[in-house]
């Protein structure tokens, strides 16, 4: 039982609830007893290609489990990607292509790698059409028929669109109902999600209870505040860092969070025990810099390797403190026409889109031969050996054809 509680105490780290913590225990040891493995399930919508550390503080818990014995089980939710889940927004989402899908999933897969243990023993990996695809209309009433309207209605982003006068569609009701029916076909012992996902992962709960399952513990885990320290970690919202970013830009980024944000990600997005993170956000212990400095290299050991993690800092050092310019300045080709700064950021590849470019310039991240640039619009004429900067730590040198 002492195993047990250990296990609790960290699995209990950085979560928002718990429903709830004595079948969490009862689950653990009668797992233990029998000798078998928890079904830990996580569904994914691959609605977009890329994850960042947001998507990883959920993956780190399902990491816990891994490495307490248990098995994983991914759910690449590639047939409710077609419905798209309402969750936090206040509009219908768009119907993404089969093709899209499957495109996004082997990304999903290939980088959740990064935090999962992905051996056979590990890791079991399923996509929900293989059961709604074959499911008749009969079975789909049933499963509708497991909940009331006003029970759905509960949903706090169907509340909200009603009261607003924005439509909620039919169709919208069943995902819940679906992503239920998911833990009663891969008879799921645990479901991990955001706090974004808790009513999702309670009606699943209920589903299960439905079809004479034991019903699913469920834990959830607060939503990662993005680099701009107000709004969750986001691709589309500019403030995120990716799981594919190189060494130097992972750290950048790090880098310019606040010193009030430093507790939250190393809480979720390291395995440094609470004692020792409470001495590096103290101010009075350690100095805020030398505490970020570790975080940064911290998250980057995890994706790279600690070689990388200590060039990244020195690189930091060098051209931030010390106001210097990196060795391996990227050239760029580029003709003498003027261009907006907003598309020179684009065409420097110092930016994925043209409305990254301008959040930027917004944010006062662009500077032209360490002139700061506040216009996404205006006329820039390259000239040769002109530096362009974007951010802390991006720089291309342009060579004119």
């Amino acid at each position: 039982m002492e195993d047990i509680n250990r296990q609790i105490e960290q699995l209990k780290r950085g979560t928002v609830e718990i429903f709830n913590e004595k079948e969490l225990t009862d689950r653990l040891v009668e797992a233990a007893k029998e000798k078998r493995q928890l079904r830990i399930k996580l569904g994914m919508d691959p609605t977009a290609p890329d994850i960042h550390l947001g998507h990883t503080v959920v993956m780190r818990k399902m990491r816990q489990f891994q490495d307490m014995g248990h098995k994983a089980v991914l759910i690449i939710g590639d047939y409710t990607a077609r419905i798209g889940d309402p969750t936090g927004v206040n509009t219908t989402r768009p119907m993404l292509s089969p093709e899209q899908i499957e495109k996004n999933a082997q990304t999903y897969i290939a980088q959740a790698g990064k935090v999962l243990d992905t051996s056979n023993d590990k890791l079991e990996v399923r996509y929900n059409g293989e059961w709604f695809d074959k499911m008749s209309l009969m079975e789909l009433i049933q499963l509708a028929a497991k909940k009331t309207i006003a029970q759905m209605l509960q949903r706090d982003s169907f509340k909200q669109r009603l009261q607003n006068d924005i439509d909620v569609y039919t169709h919208e009701f069943l995902y819940p109902l679906m992503q239920g029916y998911d833990s009663v076909v891969v008879k799921s012992d645990v479901e991990l999600g955001g706090t974004d996902q808790t009513f999702n992962n309670l009606v699943g709960r209920d589903v299960q209870r439905a079809y004479g399952q034991k019903a699913q513990i469920v834990i959830t885990m607060p939503i990662l505040v993005g680099l701009d320290g107000v709004q969750k970690m986001s691709k589309s919202k500019g403030n995120y860092i990716g799981v594919t970013d190189s060494p130097k830009e992972m750290f950048g980024k790090v880098m310019s969070i606040s010193d009030e944000m430093m507790e939250n990600y190393y809480t979720l997005l390291t395995d440094i025990p609470m004692e020792r993170i409470k001495e590096l956000v103290d101010s009075g212990k350690t100095h805020p810099k030398e505490a970020k400095v570790f975080l940064g290299k911290t998250i980057i050991k995890q994706f790279h390797d600690e070689a990388a993690a200590q060039t990244a800092a020195d690189e930091f050092e060098k051209v931030f403190a010390q106001k210097q310019l990196p060795q391996d300045m990227p050239e760029v080709k580029i003709s003498n026409e003027a261009i907006t700064a907003a598309k020179l950021l684009t065409a420097c590849n110092l930016v994925s889109s043209g409305g990254e470019a301008k959040r930027l310039i917004a944010g006062g991240g662009m500077s032209i031969d360490s002139e700061k640039i506040s216009d996404p619009n205006k006329s820039i004429i390259p000239v040769n050996g002109m530096i362009v900067r974007a951010g802390k730590l991006k720089f291309a040198k342009l060579l004119i054809n």
